[in-house]
């Protein structure tokens, strides 16, 4: 009987620390305050990559704990309200639909290139702190890739409680903000997206690429010199607000 408790006490206290070393993170889409902005007068067509609506990034931290972070439909969620904020009409394009069937002066496409995440034990500090490398393509209404732009977007938040999920949410909401602060200031600046509204880009930066469905954006042939640019800024993080 004795045994028999022992064994029970020991399985459960083993779940116990197995419970604790994992946690997971599920996002919910951010909202983003609306922005004293003039909408650009571009007629925008966003398509969701699938990866991009179903991104999970999974991470052992120090060898011991796990991490599960499932940004997920916020991603979509994310840039449908910021794009809505930000031209003047925006038509949403699944990844099964073929691009062909759509009227718009401009197609855009984002991904995510790197997500990394820091916690407290990481970095001998309160703060929890996420970094999102977003990539937007761009295609003009006959398919050619206009432009490539790459926003890194940084947030931080302090610990509360005991697991830090919570906090580590924060700070990845955070980011996707920092991320929409910068496309809104910049994104006509570094894509000349506006452009577009005036007809297919005079210069293509790579052969004209497949809008149909089914393409998958990594094939492109698209060179480090083809990029925008990074543009960066100093992060938000919860202190500020």
């Amino acid at each position: 009987m004795i045994a028999n408790k022992r064994a029970t006490l020991s399985a459960s206290l083993l779940m116990l620390v197995l419970t604790g070393c994992s946690s997971t993170v599920t996002m919910e889409g951010p909202t983003i305050p609306q922005p004293h902005v003039e909408k650009l007068p571009v007629d925008v067509a966003l398509r969701i990559p699938e990866q991009f609506n179903n991104f999970v990034h999974e991470e052992n931290v120090l060898g011991k704990e796990s991490w599960t972070i499932d940004l997920g439909g916020a991603n979509a969620s994310f840039f449908k309200q910021l794009f809505g904020f930000l031209f003047e009409n925006v038509t949403i394009i699944g990844p099964d639909d073929d691009a062909r069937d759509y009227t718009f002066d401009a197609l855009i496409e984002p991904s995510i290139e790197g997500f990394e995440f820091s916690v407290p034990n990481q970095s001998k500090t309160e703060a929890f702190a996420v970094w999102i490398r977003y990539r937007l393509r761009i295609f003009d209404s006959e398919g050619n890739n206009a432009s490539n732009w790459t926003v890194s977007a940084y947030g931080k938040s302090m610990k509360e409680g005991m697991g830090g999920a919570d906090s580590l949410q924060r700070a990845a909401v955070l980011a996707m903000r920092d991320a929409a602060a910068l496309i809104i200031m910049q994104m006509d600046k570094a894509t000349q997206i506006s452009a577009l509204a005036d007809g297919p880009a005079a210069s293509p930066i790579v052969q004209p690429a497949t809008m149909a469905a089914g393409g998958d954006s990594d094939d492109m042939e698209i060179d480090a010199e083809d990029d925008m640019g990074i543009f960066a800024i100093g992060g938000i993080d919860d202190d500020a607000e």
